[in-house]
């Protein structure tokens, strides 16, 4: 039901003595040009609850009527847009959103909370303009993240996108028509390529501590680095990430019933991320994150013997009356349950920083496979097959940094087409010698022209014979005028 509620004329005096709002009883309200016109009334919300609207700041009392009538006359969704704050519908559709990840949950919550509440919640929805949204995000652009340092341009645009799905869902539900997060201008955002640990950079990182934002071993380095962790439980978990390229959550939620080492395959078929420290355990990230990906016979040997040491160690630790559970994961913990998926990132740090080698991710381990296989000859639609990448462009983009060894490669194997198709570049070579019986030779050039009518129609230079003295053997060379 609704109500055409009232309309009041209010102002913001204080009480000398209370120090409390006048509001209506300001005995000053009589005068044309003290305080401001108000209405409110009652109506349904989206989800059909009744709910008081109230809004101020009208020169007249026309104007108020007319702003009261117009709400009115429009359909629940339409209210909804003219009356609720933006924070009113973050919250509300983060409550609606039941089918999402955790993680992507999280990190709503987080941007909305911590971002767009503080800056534009209290503006109201349906009068929300791109000139608000840009200057929120200058002020936002400002502020400093946990480690003191300006809000990133990849921090704006994960804020940016979650501002733009609340928007566009305002549009489906029919409270506004228009999406202004469409218009806002943000920083241009670098997609960070993957950077070789080269021996330049290496010593730069060694003298000032800097380092690429997405770093990669050399084959010799990553090599050292399984060397080193071979005795490690984990061996076949780095073993597997560094060649076959799965995500931290994909081997994470690796079961022995998705691995056929007879036919060396395993399929990734889920995957155990975290929402802070809560492990959260579903599908993968995509529908082309689930794949089947080959293995090589080496890695399948790994495998099996992961598994044996994987049950030997189970036996010995029910044998000590310690408890240790058939879980059927691939890489457990002491106690058979499977590993935290933090764990493995700290885990990394620790090896790495031991091993004495430049400091990578754990997600950097991905990259280099993709480096790997790239360099061994693999195009990039298998590469992206076997990372699970929605599109080649991903692929191509980020994860195939070429090594030296394979551009070098490639310039040699370039220059080397274009040299057998023909003679270029003659006209950098040194000056053909002349003949015993100080005869030119014949010119590289084709020519329809016979050698003697040549000769004739071009006699030598005198300053050819002036500047070339007989040696004894006959062999002439540069003299003097």
């Amino acid at each position: 039901m609704k109500s055409h509620g009232a309309v009041v004329k209010r102002c913001g005096c204080l009480d000398p003595v209370t120090r409390r709002t006048l509001g209506k009883s300001c005995p000053s309200l009589p005068e044309f040009d003290h305080g401001s016109w108000y209405f409110h009334c009652s109506t349904r919300n989206l989800l059909g609850q009744a709910e008081r609207v109230r809004r101020g700041g009208y020169t007249s009392e026309a104007a108020a009527r007319k702003a009261r009538d117009e709400l009115l006359i429009l359909s629940r969704e339409q209210q909804a847009g003219r009356s609720w704050t933006v924070t009113r519908w973050l919250r509300y559709w983060l409550s609606a959103r039941t089918r999402i990840r955790p993680t992507t949950r999280m990190h709503y919550t987080r941007d909305v909370e911590r971002f767009l509440v503080p800056h534009i919640g209290h503006l109201i929805l349906g009068e929300l303009t791109s000139r608000q949204l840009n200057a929120a995000f200058t002020q936002i652009a400002a502020t400093r993240n946990r480690s003191g340092q300006p809000q990133t341009p990849c921090t704006l645009q994960h804020i940016h996108t979650t501002l733009r799905a609340a928007l566009n869902a305002a549009i489906r539900e029919g409270l506004i028509v228009d999406n202004p997060a469409r218009r806002v201008e943000l920083p241009v955002q670098e997609r960070p390529l993957a950077r070789l640990w080269t021996e330049n950079r290496v010593a730069e990182w060694e003298a000032t501590g800097e380092r690429p934002s997405v770093a990669v071993w050399t084959p010799v380095q990553l090599a050292a680095f399984l060397d080193y962790v071979r005795d490690d439980n984990l061996f076949a978990l780095w073993w597997l990430i560094a060649l076959r390229g799965l995500r931290r959550g994909e081997a994470a939620g690796l079961r022995w019933t998705e691995i056929d080492l007879q036919a060396r395959q395993l399929s990734v078929v889920r995957q155990r991320t975290t929402a802070g420290y809560d492990v959260h355990e579903g599908p993968p990230k995509s529908a082309t994150s689930r794949r089947t990906i080959a293995l090589d016979r080496h890695t399948a040997r790994i495998l099996r013997r992961h598994a044996e040491r994987q049950r030997h160690h189970r036996t010995r630790r029910t044998g000590c009356g310690k408890v240790c559970h058939d879980s059927g994961y691939v890489f457990t913990s002491p106690d058979g349950l499977p590993v935290h998926p933090g764990y493995l990132t700290q885990r990394l740090r620790l090896l790495v920083d031991r091993a004495g080698l430049p400091p990578i991710r754990l997600h950097d381990l991905r990259h280099g496979a993709a480096t790997l296989a790239h360099t061994a000859g693999a195009d990039l639609k298998t590469i992206q097959h076997q990372l699970g990448h929605a599109t080649i462009r991903i692929t191509a983009d980020t994860y195939t940094t070429s090594l030296p060894a394979t551009q070098h490669k490639a310039a040699e194997a370039t220059a080397r087409l274009l040299l057998n198709a023909g003679t270029p570049g003659a006209e950098m070579r040194p000056p053909a010698r002349h003949s015993d019986h100080g005869k030119r030779r014949p010119p590289t050039t084709a020519t329809t022209e016979p050698i003697s009518e040549r000769n004739q129609q071009m006699p030598p230079r005198a300053e050819d014979n002036a500047t070339m003295q007989p040696e004894p053997d006959g062999r002439r060379t540069p003299g003097t005028r």
